[in-house]
């Protein structure tokens, strides 16, 4: 009889056992349990002919077209499962915690495995999520405008045994209408949240936890209110650092890509920017000139940035200010 776990000690046993994710394809590309592997019992249109047939002709005829298409994978699943399983255990969840994940629960205690359960499911493991993102963090925000440093920043500081959420390499994106340049696809923000939880669960709550100072958007990756907020409102560590230490710095990052991916880029930010602007940062790519074009950017993202740390209390903010872009001089600042 297969082990039943609730969320959190499902999670503890996560450390030592492998997550096998027996939704569909798309549930597990839409979000999953870090670290878990997708083995779908039924593949999309499989699940979507079980569906139907249950809605329109009734449980057993379900039950019965699902064997059917199962039956030819059992023992490929049990050969996988028994290289996966660790000390011939592995954990299984579903969506819910019910026909598809204890179905495959009786598959391999059959075969001689141990089994444990997640009780409700990917659905309860969500629940589980937003809870640990309510809960109050003990975040400390690093700020600065673009071109700052600061991702180089907090892996520096994670390289030297400080608590820190990259919250952009989570979301593989920079945070800019350029962000997305040399970077993985993103994570949907439902995925996000499950990364983001991930991180915090093996961290130590009586100490800081350093993460980068964000819009509610990272891209397409769209943040929650309770955790946002906490993020609004922690202190923050200002870097203020001028522009011309910056431009160099922003030009090595993002000169290395294609023209074209450059000027898509900028057609986003067109209105912001401004007109006039604009037409002259396309001119300046045109002729190679990216020192000229980061430096029309930046003058439309620093305002922004500017007006962004402006709703924060000022009590919040402690400001550094800094003349140079060498990280571990920097981090040395930020530390002391």
């Amino acid at each position: 009889m297969a082990e039943k776990l609730h969320p959190e000690t499902f999670l503890d046993a996560a450390r030592s056992f492998p997550i096998l994710d027996v939704r569909s394809p798309s549930e597990y590309t839409r979000a999953h349990i870090p670290g878990a592997i997708s083995l779908p019992i039924f593949d999309d249109a499989e699940r979507a002919e079980v569906g139907t047939c249950y809605k329109q002709q009734g449980k057993d005829q379900a039950i019965e077209l699902g064997l059917e298409f199962v039956g030819p994978k059992l023992a490929s699943w049990v050969k996988e499962v028994k290289k996966l399983a660790v000390d011939g255990t592995v954990l299984v969840h579903c969506w819910r915690g019910g026909m598809r994940s204890s179905s495959m629960a009786w598959l391999f205690e059959t075969a001689g495995l141990r089994v444990k359960l997640l009780v409700g499911g990917y659905k309860a493991y969500r629940n589980y999520v937003l809870e640990v993102l309510e809960k109050p963090i003990p975040i400390r925000v690093l700020g600065g405008k673009t071109g700052s440093g600061k991702t180089e920043i907090l892996l520096d500081m994670k390289n030297r045994g400080y608590q820190v959420v990259d919250l952009e390499g989570l979301a593989h994106h920079r945070g800019s209408a350029f962000g997305h340049l040399g970077l993985l696809p993103q994570p949907t923000s439902e995925h996000f949240e499950n990364l983001v939880a991930h991180e915090l669960l093996g961290m130590d709550y009586s100490k800081e936890i350093w993460m980068e100072d964000e819009s509610r958007h990272i891209g397409k990756v769209f943040m929650g209110a309770p955790f946002y907020d906490q993020l609004r409102q922690a202190p923050i560590l200002f870097l203020d650092i001028e522009a011309r230490y910056r431009l160099p710095h922003l030009v090595d990052v993002y000169a290395q890509y294609p023209k074209e991916l450059l000027a898509q880029a900028l057609e986003k930010i067109k209105k912001r920017m401004g007109g006039q602007h604009f037409q002259e940062a396309v001119l300046a790519l045109e002729n190679n000139d990216f020192s000229r074009v980061a430096d029309l950017t930046l003058h439309y993202y620093d305002k922004a940035y500017l007006h962004g740390l402006e709703q924060r209390t000022e009590a919040s903010i402690q400001r550094l200010e800094l003349q140079t872009l060498d990280t571990k001089t920097q981090t040395d600042s930020v530390i002391q």
